[in-house]
């Protein structure tokens, strides 16, 4: 089994009416329960958009920790889903459901193996 994140960039999104999300979360919801029930979920969640945001810059030597983004960019992550699944087509099996039940494109990321320090 592998972990893998399937994710999007808020900006994908796109420009709905509260009308809109409200129906889209009940969606994105059973598909996360699926998940569980599948024992592939690991973890969920979207991100606040307008909640603090601290970044940590090790640079200097110790890091120094400063309210904002430390790039400067037009996209940032909006949310995303961490499953352990057992190969690629699973894992986009996984992403195009929850993308078909939020409304907006994911996409995904198997995560690096830990090195073996024994």
């Amino acid at each position: 089994m592998a972990e893998y994140l399937l994710y999007f960039n808020q900006q994908w999104v796109g420009d709905h009416s509260e009308e809109w999300f409200r129906g889209r979360a009940p969606l994105a919801l059973a598909v996360v329960d699926e998940m569980k029930a599948a024992g592939v979920y690991v973890f969920a969640g979207g991100l606040e958009e307008d909640g603090p945001i601290y970044s940590v810059d090790p640079t200097s030597g110790s890091g120094l920790v400063t309210d904002g983004p430390f790039v400067e960019t037009k996209e940032f992550l909006g949310g995303f889903a961490v499953v352990d699944v057992p190969d690629d087509e699973t894992a986009t099996m996984w992403a195009g459901r929850i993308a078909e039940a939020c409304g907006w494109p994911h996409e995904v990321r198997r995560f690096g193996r830990l090195p073996d320090l024994a």
